[in-house]
């Protein structure tokens, strides 16, 4: 994880996911017809139907680079992404490529996970890029249907940090409340947007920060409807709560650990036994801890084993000194886990 300060320094690159068919491609193309202010490279796995209108620059069989008419770039990547980012930051430190953020669009049967480690693990890309976000699009139409049968969408759905809903036109209210409580239930710290056509803006997607140690931590509550029509105002809408009809069986949901104020000693080793036993389930998990006798929030933020501490800003009054703790993960022994994170709390 990264702090503020330096996170800014970096350049920042978005992860975007997502099944086959939930409009990708469609967010990309809205995005490059509507940006004009910056240079974006979009690394892909294959072109696709991405509007290239201009001439090649460099070919060879793993890493193909292709220059749009606004300045953007797209490059395909056949072989391994770090490797490819190596390449990118050698171009742009040469001067050959000038380019502002990158965009990682994933193939639709692509788990995120070994993507995001990327960010972590290897020494040249930590030092230079900055993951800003995880984007997974969900077709809401089918997601249920992707639910059942294909596992890597409740991974794509687990590591998003903004969750963009299409093909709502498709589908009852009902059917699309089941859809908004599912999803919830795994990940219901992902901020959720309802979007026509790919039609969302930049800011909602793009410069989010979902990776800086932050005071931030919202559970979600529901979803913004985004009107193309009104100035794409992002119209909040409470979670429809509904009855839950079938049993889904999901192995991945969100966890919340709550608790008063904590001794700093067993915290940190509740949180060192947690990620070790069990982080290569534990897909994200971030938490604001109130500590004894210590006026600032204590910040904690992890993407499986990778894990990040720190001090945030202070808290203002005595009644907002609760500690939270959420994690998305596949099936955790939450009552025996939760009977430990409590005995965490000062006795003093």
């Amino acid at each position: 994880m990264t702090d503020p300060v330096s996170s800014s320094l970096l350049l920042p690159v978005t992860l975007l996911t997502g099944f086959l068919g939930s409009g990708k491609t469609t967010l990309i193309n809205y995005l490059l017809k509507h940006n004009h202010d910056e240079k974006v490279i979009i690394i892909e796995n294959e072109f696709g139907p991405v509007n290239i209108d201009s001439s090649l620059l460099n070919v060879s069989t793993e890493f193909q680079i292709v220059e749009m008419t606004n300045g953007c770039i797209c490059c395909t990547v056949q072989g391994e992404l770090t490797e490819a980012l190596h390449k990118l930051h050698a171009k742009r430190l040469t001067g050959e490529l000038q380019f502002d953020r990158l965009i990682i669009e994933t193939t639709g049967l692509a788990d995120p996970a070994p993507i995001i480690q990327t960010f972590f693990i290897d020494d040249l890309i930590r030092q230079t890029i900055q993951l800003d976000g995880i984007i997974t699009l969900v077709d809401a139409h089918h997601i249920l249907k992707h639910l059942n049968e294909h596992p890597v969408t409740l991974s794509q759905i687990g590591f998003a940090d903004r969750i963009i809903l299409t093909k709502t036109d498709c589908i009852s209210d009902q059917q699309k409340a089941e859809v908004i409580n599912r999803i919830h239930k795994i990940n219901h710290k992902a901020t959720i947007f309802e979007a026509i056509k790919g039609q969302i803006p930049k800011s909602q997607w793009l410069d989010i920060h979902a990776f800086d140690l932050s005071d931030e931590l919202t559970i979600n509550k529901g979803f913004f409807v985004i009107n193309p029509t009104k100035k794409f105002e992002a119209n909040f809408q409470p979670l429809p709560i509904q009855k839950q009809a079938t049993l889904w069986g999901d192995n991945i949901r969100s966890y919340l650990f709550e608790a008063g104020e904590l001794d700093l000693k067993k915290i940190g080793s509740f949180m060192e036994s947690l990620v070790e036993q069990y982080g290569n389930d534990m897909l994200r998990y971030k938490g604001v801890l109130a500590i004894k006798n210590n006026n600032q929030r204590l910040i904690v933020q992890g993407v499986h084993k990778v894990v990040g501490f720190d001090y945030g800003s202070p808290w203002q009054n005595l009644a907002e000194r609760i500690s939270r703790l959420v994690i998305i993960s596949r099936t955790l022994p939450f009552d025996e886990l939760n009977k430990s994170f409590l005995k965490t709390v000062s006795d003093q």
